[in-house]
């Protein structure tokens, strides 16, 4: 471990903070933004399409997904505040250059694709609300989506996009309140696996759906807006903490947003013996079946979540580009302008060129499936190196839980990519 601190746009600056329960409150922010990533439209047809067709009996894959993801989100949060690097930066320091920008450049096209979804999901819903053809939504999306994440710092964008997620999961609360859930068999269903007939590519998907590999670059870089004095082991100790509770309670909002979804959707399509394999489809059913209220929650949800994953898709793209150069991210720095700005020119253009937008979003999942055990090993290898991280590197249960979650993720990925 080289470097311990180095002057980063993101930083509070250098002081030592009282470990209260206010000073959590404050540091809470970092994790919610990583939430967005897996609460995106590509979340919302997994989910759906999951709660339509088997009810509550997929539930359990929100659980085991998110499990992993608390431990992967975690472990990458672990390398930026122990190293002051990214995940991007750090790749571009310890492996050598034509392996790092390899990686990197992967990591960069699922970003467009992960954009590309998000954009499409915002349009989609801008369709639902205003009947605005899907590709001038799309650059209306985009527009917005621009005009934030080069004129806002990350402070306010966090201030933002936690007000997004807030909308979202309000949005599902209204719903829940608009049917009649059986509680008892939604815990059973949390807990127990079940594989239904036929629901093996579903599960793939939903689970495919949460890890997400841009969220793991983000996250180590973000988490560094938190980070005080890394001179001071104390410091670094009770940050960890910090993080991991942070991290903790932000996935677990994401377990309850994607939750409510097929919750929603077994409740209301299930029980009708509707099928939502389309997005635009939840919400026409939804009005018979619910009320004008219901559908118009849905599609303003959609809309908050495709604009709010969007940003932190192009933050995570500005960072990993930035890493190139090993710098940080800073949108006032062409380095990362340019990454923020290819990825998501380049994720607007892609959608002119699909026709069908839900096949948009199926395209973009396989992008991720390609590339996310890319990061995944990536992350892994950083982690358990001494030479990067010093004695903050993973000891051997580390390794071994780690090792098997890749194998999990690299195995369904693949399932699901010949599926596709």
């Amino acid at each position: 471990m080289k470097k311990l601190l180095k002057n980063k746009s993101l930083f509070t600056g250098e002081h030592k903070p009282k470990f209260m329960a206010l000073d959590f409150i404050k540091y809470i922010g970092p994790g919610l933004i990583v939430t967005v990533g897996f609460i995106d439209p590509g979340n919302w047809a997994s989910n759906l399409m999951a709660g339509s067709t088997y009810g509550y009996s997929l539930l359990f894959t929100i659980t085991l997904s998110t499990i992993m993801l608390i431990i992967l989100q975690h472990n990458a949060a672990h390398l930026g505040i122990a190293t002051g690097y990214c995940l991007s930066e750090a790749a571009s320091i310890y492996l050598k250059p034509w392996l790092s920008k390899s990686i990197l450049f992967t990591a960069i096209l699922a970003a467009v694709s992960t954009a590309m979804a998000e954009i499409l999901g915002a349009a989609i819903a801008l369709n639902m609300l205003f009947k605005i053809p899907i590709k001038i939504g799309s650059i209306l999306a985009f527009a917005l989506i621009m005009y934030m994440l080069l004129t806002n710092s990350y402070k306010k964008l966090e201030k933002w996009i936690i007000g997004f997620v807030s909308i979202v999961g309000l949005s599902f609360i209204f719903e829940l309140f608009l049917v009649k859930v059986d509680w008892k068999d939604a815990i059973v269903s949390w807990v127990t696996p079940s594989f239904p007939t036929g629901s093996i590519p579903i599960i793939m998907s939903v689970i495919g759906a949460v890890v997400m590999p841009h969220n793991l670059f983000l996250h180590s870089e973000i988490i560094q807006s938190r980070q005080w004095n890394l001179k001071d082991e104390e410091v670094i100790q009770k940050q960890l903490k910090y993080e991991f509770a942070d991290t903790l309670f932000s996935m677990l909002i994401g377990w309850a947003i994607n939750s409510a979804m097929v919750l929603i959707a077994a409740t209301t399509f299930f029980s009708n013996n509707v099928v939502v394999d389309d997005l635009s489809q939840a919400k026409q059913m939804l009005e018979p079946l619910l009320g004008n209220w219901a559908a118009l929650i849905f599609a303003i949800g959609l809309l908050f979540a495709g604009i709010s994953s969007t940003i932190t898709a192009g933050m995570a793209s500005g960072s990993i580009f930035a890493g190139m150069y090993k710098e940080p991210y800073d949108i006032s720095d062409s380095h990362t302008k340019v990454g923020v700005a290819g990825t998501l020119i380049a994720a607007l253009a892609v959608i002119f060129f699909v026709g069908d937008p839900f096949k948009g979003l199926v395209y973009s999942q396989m992008f991720l499936s390609i590339q996310l055990p890319i990061t995944v090993f990536l992350q892994i290898y950083l982690t358990s190196s001494k030479r990067v991280m010093g004695k903050y590197s993973n000891d051997i249960l580390g390794k071994i839980i780690l090792g098997i979650i890749a194998f999990i993720i690299t195995a369904l990925n693949i399932m699901l990519l010949l599926d596709i």
